[in-house]
């Protein structure tokens, strides 16, 4: 499975008055946790791969933890990345298990999240401690020859919200983190 995804910093609340205009379905909001951590047998930042922990706190439902594998970038014009993600019954649990293998943690990112469903895509919008307000349009597709077709959507749809897929990052969150950190 592959994550199709591009994320442009936004105004938020101009955003949410576009995604109302389109008629967008609201889903859900909710903050999440992730905590990053190192391999002992490989560098992730050098490999441009990722292994998190998230704790997802739903605004109106239970927390749950899942467990995500993130591959290397598969082209240079979107986040795109092979992506293995399963619910763990315990965040800390989990965590626990993989420093007990080697897994150092490395950083934690923590944001708000407002998710709305648009012209089958999922348009998020993230308010990220530290680094400030963005929207994310992502889908997934099954294999990398659906890539393209479903990443000019995506800018399709941040076209419609009045967002220019030009000023789109590439960097994850917590690349921009560990680069704000670096300044």
């Amino acid at each position: 499975m592959y994550e199709v995804e591009v994320k442009v910093p936004a105004d938020h609340d101009e955003v949410r008055e576009r995604l109302a205009e389109l008629g967008a379905e609201p889903v859900n909001e909710v903050t999440q946790e992730d905590t990053y951590y190192d391999a002992p047998h490989r560098e992730f930042a050098e490999t441009d791969e990722a292994l998190r922990v998230r704790r997802e706190t739903p605004a109106d439902a239970e927390e749950f933890a899942e467990l995500t594998y993130k591959g290397p970038l598969v082209e240079a014009e979107s986040k795109t990345r092979e992506e293995i993600e399963t619910v763990v019954e315990e965040g800390e649990a989990t965590g626990n298990l993989l420093a007990a293998l080697g897994f150092d943690p490395a950083a934690t990112v923590r944001k708000e999240r407002e998710r709305f469903l648009l012209d089958g895509y999922t348009v998020t919008l993230d308010a990220v401690d530290g680094l400030g307000e963005f929207v994310e349009v992502e889908t997934e597709v099954e294999g990398e020859s659906e890539v393209e077709s479903a990443r000019e959507k995506a800018y399709s749809v941040l076209r419609d919200l009045g967002l220019d897929p030009d000023e789109q990052i590439r960097t994850s969150y917590l690349g921009l983190l560990l680069e704000a950190s670096e300044e």
